[in-house]
């Protein structure tokens, strides 16, 4: 704690006008100080293990400026309808999602499963362990598999073919076959 008092009250002052020059608003400079202070309070051992406390400071200061901007960076939202004119095609491993439904018929439950919930859908595998009953290493087991059957499902169903460094350089989109 006393290390942290006495970096403190030595950069205090120099590390306001940083952040009131960089943020341009002094309510925020305030806000970001105090994160800095606060930040400080929670590094180990206080500051008395850091060789530079005023570059730690400074450099923590630095970051949560770039993390504020991120935050009220101003996004425009795109119309739905939004053509794409460069006259580019999308790589061919961008349209092979068009063979997905086929393969993925064709697995078995528990890999269809597997493929749907953690990948499709976003679930984590902890989630998935969780929800089957299983440990977190079988379920990550399980997934890998099913991984691998998909790979060697969908290169053979759409007789997917690869260039010399191993990137999908086409395929043949096939519709799921009847049963």
């Amino acid at each position: 704690m006393k290390c942290i008092v006495a970096a403190w009250e030595r950069h205090e002052t120099e590390l306001r006008r940083f952040l009131r020059h960089r943020s341009g608003d002094d309510a925020s400079a305030e806000d970001l100080l105090q994160e800095v202070f606060l930040r400080a309070l929670r590094q180990k051992n206080g500051l008395c293990g850091i060789d530079d406390p005023r570059a730690w400071l400074f450099q923590t200061a630095r970051h949560l400026l770039i993390d504020r901007l991120r935050l009220t960076k101003e996004q425009v939202e795109l119309p739905d309808d939004l053509v794409d004119e460069s006259g580019e095609e999308p790589p061919p491993v961008d349209s092979l999602a068009q063979c997905l439904p086929r393969v993925l018929s064709e697995l078995s439950p528990q890999d269809r499963e597997a493929i749907t919930l953690c990948d499709l859908e976003g679930i984590t595998q902890q989630e998935y362990a969780s929800r089957l009953g299983l440990s977190l290493p079988a379920a990550k087991s399980r997934v890998q598999r099913a991984r691998a059957r998909l790979k060697a499902r969908i290169s053979a169903a759409c007789q997917v073919s690869f260039d010399d460094q191993g990137r999908v350089e086409g395929f043949v989109p096939r519709p799921p076959e009847p049963r």
